[in-house]
């Protein structure tokens, strides 16, 4: 058998959880100030689409590795007594998503000539990310996230509105929550609030 060359270690594929580590990097850095909003927000979009750990190194290089665990929070486990839902659909009418409820890694809505509200406050998620599409049409969807998550809001709105407000870091470990989607003569809105407390 022929002898394989040297590799370097910098150019072997990195993990899910190599990731998750150099995000903790950034989130502290920002919180320390080390990192403006702006370049926090542009490194970690490159964080996500990393290859190798050559990669990651590039944008964690001028910052001190102070990172914390990224243990799994508490509210992010498998219930499988919670109900679940995948889309969320108004047409001349409402919806709601909220209590305990399993969110997805993808979700669905659509309000139109109707309203709809999306409450994750005492949500199990089934991953670290979740993905909302909201879509309004002459009507309006309201996303309540949990105000410890980290959030990136990158909807657009034509005569009508897409908050992008909510968007920011949150602690480490927690969920990471992306809303798009579109809103026509209409609404989408994302509002951080504190956690319901759940009862036994």
């Amino acid at each position: 058998m022929a002898t394989l060359p040297d590799r370097d270690p910098r150019e072997i594929r990195a993990a899910d959880g190599d990731r998750d580590q150099t995000a903790a990097i950034l989130r502290n850095a920002v919180g320390d100030g080390r990192l403006t909003m702006d370049e926090f927000e542009e490194r970690l979009a490159a964080v996500y689409t990393a290859k190798t750990y050559a990669d990651l190194e590039l944008l964690t290089g001028d910052l001190p590795d102070i990172s914390q665990s990224t243990a799994t929070p508490s509210y992010i486990g498998h219930d499988p007594d919670a109900p679940t839902s995948g889309v969320a659909v108004g047409i001349m009418s409402g919806f709601k998503r909220a209590g305990r409820w399993r969110a997805p890694r993808n979700f669905t809505a659509l309000a139109f000539w109707g309203g709809g509200k999306i409450d994750l406050r005492e949500a199990v998620f089934t991953g670290r990310e979740m993905k909302i599409r909201a879509f309004a049409v002459m009507g309006g969807v309201e996303v309540v996230v949990p105000d410890d998550a980290e959030v990136f809001v990158t909807g657009l709105g034509l005569m009508g509105g897409f908050g992008h407000e909510a968007s920011g870091v949150g602690r480490p470990g927690a969920p990471r929550i992306v809303v798009t989607g579109f809103a026509f003569w209409g609404g989408v809105e994302v509002k951080r609030k504190a956690r319901k407390k759940r009862s036994r």
